[in-house]
């Protein structure tokens, strides 16, 4: 065998094994939740409520008594109503044993928009409570997890217009 193939080799299986170390370490479940819930935050904040929705599982249910089908189409009349919107998100929690996973933050907005949005700001940073995202993996693949539940037991929803 020539010396050159013994090295190419070694070094394919080198670089072999750190992308399956990186990867391993990516698709760890902790990883996955903090990764999904940022991006579907992100997705929130750029007020594009459709990219958000791809997010939420079809069986999604929360303390309020949304379904997916409400969260999405509440997600797109609120959203409207921001011109501007930060989510800042103080120290998150997160804690993943797949296929299920949680994380908890108190969060707080910045944002500019119509005559609702400083009322959404105001109401959401009076907030005592985190919010809790609840993600379930939904296949065996390692990045496939959806939002199945949003719960904060001092948000109040039952007298909204919205």
């Amino acid at each position: 065998m020539p010396p050159i193939f013994k090295i190419n080799f070694y070094v394919g299986a080198l670089v072999a094994a750190l992308i399956a170390l990186w990867l391993g370490q990516l698709w760890q479940a902790e990883k996955q939740v903090r990764l999904h819930t940022e991006h579907f935050l992100q997705q929130i904040e750029k007020r594009n409520w459709s990219a958000a929705a791809d997010f939420v599982a079809a069986d999604y249910h929360d303390d309020w008594g949304h379904d997916r089908k409400e969260i999405v189409d509440r997600l797109r009349i609120v959203l409207r109503f921001f011109s501007s919107l930060t989510i800042n998100a103080g120290n998150p929690q997160v804690s993943a044993d797949t296929p299920a996973g949680w994380w908890s933050a108190k969060v707080r907005l910045e944002g500019s928009g119509s005559e609702y949005a400083p009322e959404i700001v105001q109401r959401v940073n009076q907030l005592s409570e985190p919010f809790v995202l609840h993600w379930r993996r939904q296949s065996w693949r390692p990045w496939d997890w959806k939002l199945v539940r949003v719960s904060n037991p001092s948000l109040d929803l039952s007298n909204d217009p919205y």
